[in-house]
């Protein structure tokens, strides 16, 4: 059938509509990798009652901003939904997904600027999840595009250079018989200069000597290879550390400091906007207490640390948990709770004049909105990743009193739909 592309939605699909039925209802139809403004050929892939998707069969009428994909590996790939438009057409996408998020769940029209942080287009990311397959001949890749199974990639161009040069050797290794049977996934985490990294290998069914084997032909193979890491999940239980060959954490430099990162701890993946989202969440802050909740690594409460005498950093993961006590100053307390726990605890004891949130991104919920209201702090910046779940949010927040006074998009995530954005509230 014939449709055109009204707009894109969060996701990355193309919203059309299908040719109305019998009551005059036409129904939505979310088809990926078009552009708005395109007449399409399409055929439909799956049908709900209120909605259903789609393939684009044949591009009809292009869109002005559309331009051939950088990577041979796109629209097969699940990592990247944009690569066929310019980049300044997908920061102009996704800002518009973030207002119209707003608008349409929490019923916001932005009444100030949305400031967009645009980021190098290429060889971004610090950390990447590959794949491992060993029969019936090895393979290293992502998913495929809406699917489990694996697709074979010996390139990554949103990774970084060093990144990029670890998966051609992993090639090597694993064409020469040397990764074991039983490695499931190989997870690569570089530093900020792109010199070093560290390796986590998951593994399922596997001897603890022979993941070690493996470890130690990475570390042979691959000398930037400074730490690797190996844990094994069986059917049925939980995950077991077999192993640490090396370092086990990376040392990562930036503007406010060096942080200790820790093979499975949680850090912030675009390696040249991590010092610019520092300052977008962090500067300018004064007071006598801050709260920096969901915490990670401390990549915001160091900074806290030298403009507030007393800063509480709170994160539920022992990982990340142990390097925000490594990397926090002394006025710095890191705490061991999930957020949930700690605010039902310590609403009415304490007056924060600043509070930091950075999700996952399921967001806050209405437990956490429900305490930082009687909690009172004076300002509150909400770092988010997930548009729909900030909007429900600020629904909450801004019924008590507060109100947006900055609107940041700062995109950490090129050539993908994912959003993250900060906004500072006052009251």
């Amino acid at each position: 059938m014939r449709l055109t592309i009204e707009k894109l939605v969060y996701g990355g699909d193309g919203l059309a509509r299908l040719p109305a039925d019998e009551k005059g209802r036409a129904k939505s139809v979310f088809i990926p990798f078009v552009l708005a403004g395109e007449t399409i050929e399409a055929s439909l892939t799956e049908q709900k009652s209120s909605f259903a998707r789609g393939r684009a069969e044949k591009i009809l009428q292009s869109s002005p901003n559309r331009i051939e994909p950088a990577c041979p590996y796109f629209n097969r790939c699940g990592g990247c939904q944009y690569q066929h438009t310019s980049y300044d057409n997908q920061l102009e996408i996704k800002a518009a997904i973030l207002k119209e998020n707003l608008r349409r769940i929490a019923k916001i029209e932005l009444d100030t600027e949305l400031t967009v942080h645009p980021s190098p287009e290429w060889n971004y990311r610090n950390r990447v999840r590959m794949q491992v397959r060993s029969a019936p001949e090895f393979a290293l890749g992502y998913y495929k595009f809406n699917s489990h199974d694996l697709l074979p990639v010996d390139q990554c161009p949103i990774a970084s250079p060093l990144i990029n040069r670890a998966i051609a050797g992993l090639w090597e290794l694993g064409r020469s018989g040397k990764i074991a049977t039983g490695i499931q996934e190989i997870e690569l985490f570089v530093d900020a200069e792109d010199t070093e990294f560290l390796v986590q290998l998951h593994a399922g069914e596997i001897r603890r000597h022979d993941s070690i084997e493996v470890a130690e032909e990475i570390r042979s193979a691959l000398p930037a290879a400074v730490g690797i890491s190996i844990s094994r999940t069986l059917t049925g239980k939980t995950p077991e550390q077999l192993a640490t060959i090396g370092a086990d954490a990376l040392v990562y430099r930036a503007l406010q400091g060096s942080y200790r990162v820790s093979h499975g701890a949680f850090f912030q993946t675009n390696r040249h906007l991590i010092d610019e989202l520092i300052t977008i969440v962090t500067a300018g802050r004064s007071g006598r207490l801050a709260l920096d909740l969901y915490a990670g690594a401390g990549l915001f409460s160091k900074a806290l640390g030298q403009s507030f005498p007393q800063v509480i950093a709170v994160e539920s993961s022992p990982t990340s948990q142990g390097d925000l006590v490594h990397n926090s100053p002394h006025n710095v307390k890191a705490v061991l709770k999930t957020t949930e726990r700690y605010l039902e605890g310590e609403v009415g004891k304490l007056q924060p004049n600043l509070v930091v949130v950075d999700p996952p991104r399921g967001g806050l919920g209405e437990t956490v909105v429900r305490d930082l209201k009687r909690l009172g702090a004076e300002r509150i910046t909400y770092v988010s990743c997930d548009p729909a779940t900030l909007s429900r949010d600020l629904v909450g927040l801004l019924g008590c009193g507060y109100r947006i006074e900055q609107a940041h998009f700062v995109d950490l995530f090129p050539q993908t739909f994912h959003i993250e954005s900060v906004f500072q509230l006052v009251r």
